[in-house]
């Protein structure tokens, strides 16, 4: 199987701007191509949008300061987990404070990336001639729905940010949410009317398109009338866009795009993967075939790469999935197959989730509870575990998102990831290459029925029973705390229900199913606690985090820093309370 990712390489012409970084972005490559020769013909404007794609990898470096990963573990169903040094998510679990400038890369990459997509709005007319029609509006299509995304990354991290749509070096405060909002919601407009009507895979593997563009448009209008207490989404040259337009687009994604459910849910994780399957019982007893990173139900995701190696800095490249690697167990063994590639522990699932979910009469049988959840003491009983250093153990952990190993041709040893037999190194990092999906079909389907009221859609069903219908369970009327429970089984671990969570106002279930749960703190029994009230820093933030000290210090005082982030904030290593005398 070949994998596809997205890298750097030729020119991506950016400059800098105190609002976004403080490094001067990559204007001149090593071939010395600027924006006075770059781009000219068809083949630089598609190097162009390829490094518009390169900085979501960048901050797969630092996993605690990844948006995927903040939102994974600020939810309900993930503590902080790892080590007592592992503040990152801690921090991130109790909206707390880590590090001096945290979230600096977050905020650095994602400027990056928004600073390309300006340059290559700019720049992009320059080529004259196209080898079709639909080329230079495919491309189109891309620059504004990455544009777009990153900026409501950056949004649901930090709220109102500086709003910058030209590479003119400038010194910018922040803009409300209502103007964020609004650019974010007209980039992905044009990104829908731009993108050709191609069906999948038609308009190219590992792409944006239209429908992706669709979709997210759907999650940004939730999210924003949700949160705000809105009834429309603005766009930023005047007007809005209603509900009955979200699902009107929705619906078109859904008939016209070409994806749909792959028949298995597990299908859909790698420990399903046929090198690894061989030797899991839980894979061979359930017949379960991995449909690999690239398949019919994943519509926009990070791509990692088969090559090892990898370089930081703004024109650097990333080439694995390191969030994977944190979510990893310690001190690895065989005892712990197929999920023993080391790692940091973090991320233990909460013990609410696992029994929410088997206590629910409409969730009986439920494959995915299973599917999604590995419970230690039952599948790898032998694994000892690193009891020296794990803190907020559960003895739950996802499978989702997790490396996992495959045994060599005559089992005499294991590779340290599945991936060395598709070509990635026989390496417990490098070899880590699992896909990131934000945005699947199964959300679409859900995130129909939750506008429409559970209007048939897809297969003569409505797209929440469609998505039941999947995990052999039952139809269901339509109700709204039937689509929360839907969202929270059916899309757990994908980043998706902490923003779930605020939007409906539901944020108190962080703190009502966190408090309480048995974990194993360096072997010590306890119970899960707080630092401080997590609704009173809920309260004070908003859910939003501190904007990193060094770019409000470089605005002399343009930026302002978010509230609820002054003194005693700070989460550093000592300060679990499990310890304290």
């Amino acid at each position: 199987m070949k994998k596809n990712i997205l890298y750097l390489i030729a020119a991506t012409l950016c400059v800098m701007f105190l609002a976004g970084c403080d490094d001067f972005l990559d204007t001149q490559n090593l071939t010395k191509k600027d924006t006075s020769n770059f781009p000219i013909n068809e083949t630089d404007a598609i190097q162009m949008v390829n490094g518009i794609y390169t900085v979501m990898n960048l901050n797969l470096g630092d996993p605690e300061e990844d948006p995927f990963f903040v939102f994974d573990i600020a939810s309900d169903d993930r503590l902080g987990g790892g080590s007592q040094s592992n503040i990152g998510a801690q921090g991130v679990d109790r909206l707390l404070n880590s590090y001096t400038d945290w979230m600096k890369p977050l905020w650095q990459y994602r400027y990056a990336g928004i600073n390309r997509a300006n340059s290559a709005l700019e720049t992009i007319d320059n080529v004259t001639t196209w080898s079709n029609a639909n080329k230079k509006n495919q491309l189109l299509c891309e620059i504004y729905f990455l544009r777009a995304f990153y900026y409501f990354n950056l949004a649901q991290v930090f709220n109102g940010v500086p709003l910058v749509t030209t590479t003119e070096p400038l010194n910018l405060p922040r803009s409300t949410p209502d103007e964020v909002y609004a650019q974010i919601a007209s980039d992905l407009k044009n990104a829908i009317e731009l993108g050709p009507n191609q069906r999948y895979p038609d308009f190219g593997i590992g792409r944006a398109s239209k429908w992706a563009a669709e979709g997210m448009m759907a999650r940004v209008w939730l999210f924003y009338t949700g949160y705000y207490g809105k009834s429309e989404l603005p766009l930023a040259e005047g007007g809005s866009i209603s509900k009955s337009q979200v699902a009107a687009w929705l619906e078109d994604c859904i008939k016209n795009s070409g994806y749909g459910l792959v028949s298995d849910q597990r299908n859909l994780w790698p420990y399903t993967n046929p090198y690894t399957a061989k030797d899991y019982a839980y894979d061979t007893d359930n017949g379960l075939n991995w449909e690999t990173d690239e398949n019919i139900e994943s519509m926009f995701a990070i791509k990692m790469s088969n090559s090892s190696g990898y370089s930081g800095g703004l024109s650097g490249t990333y080439r694995h999935n390191r969030i994977v690697e944190y979510y990893g167990l310690r001190k690895t063994t065989a005892a712990a197959f197929p999920f023993s590639v080391q790692g940091y522990s973090n991320g233990p699932v909460c013990e609410k989730l696992w029994t929410d979910w088997a206590a629910d009469p409409d969730y009986k049988d439920d494959y995915r509870r299973v599917g999604s959840i590995c419970d230690r003491l039952v599948e790898i009983p032998d694994y000892p575990g690193d009891k020296a250093k794990e803190v907020e153990n559960t003895n739950l952990l996802a499978k989702k998102y997790i490396g996992c190993e495959a045994y060599n041709e005559d089992h005499s040893s294991r590779y340290l990831s599945y991936a060395y037999y598709y070509g990635s190194p026989n390496n417990r990092q490098t070899g880590l290459t699992q896909a990131i999906i934000w945005l699947r079909f199964a959300d679409v389907l859900l995130m129909h029925s939750e506008l429409t009221d559970g209007a048939v859609v897809y297969n003569g069903k409505s797209g929440l029973n469609a998505v039941r219908q999947r995990a052999n369970l039952p139809d269901i009327a339509y109700s709204l705390q039937a689509l929360k429970k839907e969202r929270r089984y059916e899309l757990c671990f994908e980043a998706i229900r902490w923003n779930d969570l605020r939007r409906w106002g539901d944020v108190q279930e962080i703190q009502n199913n966190q408090a309480g749960n048995k974990v194993l703190n360096e072997k010590y029994e306890g119970e899960f606690q707080w630092t401080v009230s997590f609704m009173d820093r809920y309260n004070a933030t908003g859910g939003f985090f501190k904007i990193p000290e060094d770019q409000v210090t470089l605005s002399e005082g343009v930026l302002e820093q978010n509230p609820g982030w002054g003194d005693g904030t700070n989460f550093a290593k000592g300060d679990l309370p499990y310890f304290k005398k």
